[in-house]
């Protein structure tokens, strides 16, 4: 067994990355995914539920969600397996954040620069009308163990809200960036930066007995010791284990709906019947997820986003 938690798994992204232990690491990786952008200082974890009012976002559980000392907010999802309308689901979860920002009632009074001298305190009443509407960044990083067919055939794909013909980006403040770990092959000898060696290790770490060598910044370091199955707690390698056997039979499940799916197609010379042996194949194994997860007690809400199956759905098996 590895001497590492599997990133991949909800209870090993958490240990890794989710715990106030883990702020030095998570700054170091976004920091690094967003070289040449912005900087961040600091960061605190936010309430990762949506407590929405509206009934049909509730249950929106977010897998990380942070707020930066300079005000951006931060989105972290880690997706282990291909479900549909992936892209759609992440493109409301920052949309709904973005949203948020505007929810709160506006404050009684509104501090904004003015040119008499005063210490720039407007009233209600005198405040502009677009300045509620003045939004912080939010970002949105989605780390997959997958390919989406609805993203080009590389692992970093960055998204902007940018003008067709130029290329300008003409509102900074909704930004995505999806990994697809399927696409990193860079062995480590080829990893030149620290965020080409940080991928290399979210992807291979769950296979290692011993931290490589030439890992040698002070961030594996801390990577070793918070990763270190040894290091958890009974409740969390309880948790841990179980979290490992659900991957290991996605794993499996997986193969075999792309083996009997590729034969069926094979047979029938056609291409529309790999199609339809994946989406039949994944449907049954959303179901077989979706049981495992329910027997083990999680919430409807949280199988509902690890599935992609309906509540309904679920409350029906």
């Amino acid at each position: 067994m590895s001497r590492f938690v599997n990133p991949f798994t909800d209870l090993g992204f958490k240990v890794i990355f989710g715990q106030p232990a883990s702020k030095n690491l998570l700054i170091t990786l976004l920091n690094e995914l967003l070289s040449g952008e912005h900087h961040i200082e600091d960061l605190c974890f936010l309430d990762k539920e949506d407590h929405s009012g509206n009934a049909n976002d509730k249950g929106i559980i977010y897998d990380l969600y942070c707020r930066t000392n300079s005000g951006e907010y931060i989105i972290i999802e880690m997706q282990n397996r291909w479900h549909s309308h992936f892209l759609d689901r992440t493109l409301y979860y920052v949309c709904r954040a973005v949203g948020r920002l505007t929810e709160l009632p506006p404050p009684e009074k509104i501090r904004i620069p003015v040119e008499d001298g005063t210490d720039g305190m407007l009233c209600e009443g005198s405040v502009p009308y677009g300045i509620r509407y003045k939004l912080n960044t939010v970002y949105g990083i989605f780390l997959m163990n997958f390919k989406e067919s609805g993203l080009d055939k590389k692992f970093r794909t960055d998204v902007v809200l940018a003008d067709r013909d130029t290329g300008e980006v003409i509102n900074p403040h909704l930004r995505q960036i999806y990994l697809q770990f399927p696409y990193f092959c860079k062995e480590l000898a080829e990893c030149e930066t620290l965020y080409e060696k940080l991928m290399y290790a979210l992807k291979n770490m769950s296979n290692w007995n011993r931290m490589p060598d030439a890992l040698k910044e002070q961030v594996f370091k801390h990577l070793d010791q918070l990763a270190a199955v040894a290091n958890l707690s009974e409740e969390n390698r309880i948790a841990y284990d179980k979290a490992v056997d659900r991957y290991r039979v996605s794993q499996i499940v997986e193969e075999d709906i792309r083996r009997e799916a590729t034969e069926e197609g094979m047979k029938e010379g056609m291409k529309e019947g790999i199609k339809e042996g994946m989406k039949e194949g994944m449907r049954r194994k959303q179901i077989e997820m979706a049981l495992e997860m329910k027997n083990d007690g999680m919430p409807f809400s949280a199988i509902a986003k690890y599935t992609g199956l309906s509540i309904e759905d679920i409350e029906r098996l």
